[in-house]
């Protein structure tokens, strides 16, 4: 029988006087989308098996306000900003691990400047901080060989200069990693960037998603492999618009390493 799923709230931690490893700040995406749910569950799977003391905020998180932000509303961006601070500052929240490169960006370089100070980390840095240190172990098995290529997403890639974390997991999983002809610091946005998630596309010949999945079937790749549960979302969307290449399995990094524990 599966173990049932552990996802203590801040308030319980309160409650008993008691201060977790760390927060994992879910996000609305990965809060409310159904297919971003998945990553939440693989990841907090993942956190259970290595016994990391994790707690999530619940209902008292909020939008970090990076979409306002994005889109140019400046005061709505710090009314969120600054009542999630509150909250965190309120618990004596230290460190951070959370599923999306926005919140990550956000809450990493633009909350300090409106009191909120803390260790954040995207969720695949922590994962390999938790191989690396022995508290989780895993083997290609199921992935081994797979011909796989990792989409770099924007807030991850050239917003904070982390390229490599998500590529070092695929490799312990022992893939067969093959990259697109943009990709690191050149790649190309899925499209949800700047807030251009909430909106209508302008007018033109061919939406950035569906140039991206070109790219990635030119690999002849299985699977496309990202680390943003928006990436995850706008490919999927230029997945099911194009009309001449082979479907292809989108996943989060998480995921695979979740799938390959057998969790």
């Amino acid at each position: 029988m599966a173990e049932a799923l552990r996802v203590p709230t801040m308030q319980e931690y309160a409650a008993e006087g008691k201060m977790p490893e760390v927060l994992f700040w879910v996000g609305c995406s990965c809060s409310f989308d159904d297919r971003a749910k998945r990553i939440t569950k693989a990841f907090a799977k993942l956190l259970n098996k290595a016994k990391v003391d994790f707690a999530v905020l619940g209902t008292e998180e909020s939008c970090t306000g990076d979409p306002a932000k994005r889109a140019g509303n400046e005061f709505l961006f710090q009314m969120q900003a600054k009542m999630n601070i509150e909250v965190l500052n309120g618990y004596g929240i230290k460190k951070i691990v959370t599923a999306c490169p926005h919140c990550f960006n956000t809450i990493k370089n633009e909350y300090p400047e409106l009191g909120g100070e803390y260790e954040v980390t995207h969720h695949t840095q922590f994962l390999a901080y938790l191989l690396e240190s022995g508290r989780l172990k895993v083997e290609g098995g199921k992935f081994k060989g797979k011909r796989i290529t990792y989409h770099d997403p924007c807030y991850l890639g050239r917003a904070n200069d982390e390229y490599e974390a998500s590529r070092d997991l695929l490799k312990r999983l022992e893939v067969e990693l093959v990259e697109m002809e943009d990709s690191k610091k050149n790649s190309l946005c899925c499209g949800a960037g700047g807030a251009q998630f909430f909106k209508e596309p302008e007018k033109g010949d061919e939406e950035v998603s569906e140039l991206r999945i070109k790219q990635a079937q030119d690999t002849k790749a299985e699977t496309i492999v990202t680390g943003c549960p928006f990436c995850n979302t706008m490919l999927a969307d230029g997945m099911s618009k194009q009309k001449t290449g082979e479907d292809m399995s989108i996943e989060d990094v998480v995921e695979l390493i979740a799938a390959a524990q057998d969790i």
